[in-house]
């Protein structure tokens, strides 16, 4: 559409940028500091005013870790903010390999975390030329996951509300509100065009089938706990899931990880009451 761009050639999330008389709104931010320097050059081309905003759809490193690149003002929702008050201020690359796409990518040294200077807590608009961006919370995927919501010319940033071709990040999420939001996207979203973090353009047929795995993951979470199993036991509806997704063979192996990575921690903070972060944190 005139003055909306994506871009979904840099590992990590889908990009968006909102060329406005005002300003740049950009859509969350490549992990990778040179395809943060790169994507920023392409930036300088477009005509908007001078005033840049980086808009945060959730916490996860994925569209997070490039925020410094992007050397702006960040907005995210009041909980994002509140899952990097409970971070260490400097990220390391270390630890259990949660499936994300920044793994992969690897090269990642240290870097310096970037909270959101501006939160909201239900919706916030942006008054930046003859038609306003919503930012408006969709709790599902993360507690602090929201939408940008372009009113005229009908399109909508969802984030990891509905993937494509992969599947989604369960570590930090609450399947009820997720299905929830769903719903509501496919009810009052009809005649939008919907953009994914992770893939780019959906269509409706997309968002059934995201609707549905949601549904059959927690039906089959929920008879787990009905037998009392332990979190490792997540681990026999992993290939079942999988079965439905249509992956590369050289992404198989960081899609089974980040399964059954955030199917251990969503079944231990939801049936074994085991505290966690973020819903409380990625």
């Amino acid at each position: 559409a005139p003055q909306v761009f994506m871009e979904d050639h840099y590992p990590g999330v889908t990009l968006g940028a909102i060329a406005l008389p005002h300003g740049l709104i950009q859509i969350d931010a490549p992990p990778l500091p040179e395809d943060g320097r790169s994507w920023r050059a392409a930036l300088l081309g477009l005509n908007s005013g001078v005033e840049r905003l980086l808009v945060n759809l959730d916490s996860h490193p994925d569209r997070t870790l490039g925020a410094r690149s992007m050397d702006c003002t960040v907005l995210a929702h009041e909980k994002t903010a509140q899952t990097f008050r409970s971070r260490p201020n400097t990220f390391r690359p270390q630890g259990e390999e949660t499936g994300a796409d920044w793994e992969a990518a690897g090269g990642l040294g240290n870097i310096r975390w970037v909270p959101p200077e501006i939160t909201f807590t239900a919706q916030l608009h942006i008054e930046w030329s003859n038609f306003p961006v919503i930012i408006e919370h969709h709790p599902g995927p993360a507690s602090g996951a929201c939408w940008a919501i372009l009113p005229n010319p009908r399109i909508v940033f969802v984030g990891d509300l509905v993937v494509k071709d992969q599947p989604a990040f369960f570590g930090s999420a609450n399947l009820t509100e997720w299905q929830t939001s769903l719903r509501h996207l496919m009810q009052e979203y009809k005649d939008y065009t919907i953009v994914s973090g992770r893939g780019g353009i959906v269509n409706l047929a997309h968002l059934q089938s995201q609707l549905q795995m949601l549904a059959r993951t927690q039906e089959k979470l929920v008879s787990l706990s009905q037998q009392n199993a332990e979190a490792d036991a997540v681990e026999v509806i992993v290939q079942d899931l999988m079965s439905g997704l249509n992956v590369s063979s050289e992404r198989h192996k960081q899609y089974v990880q980040r399964l059954a990575h955030g199917l251990r921690h969503y079944y231990a903070r939801n049936y074994l009451a085991v505290p966690d972060q973020d819903y409380l944190d990625e």
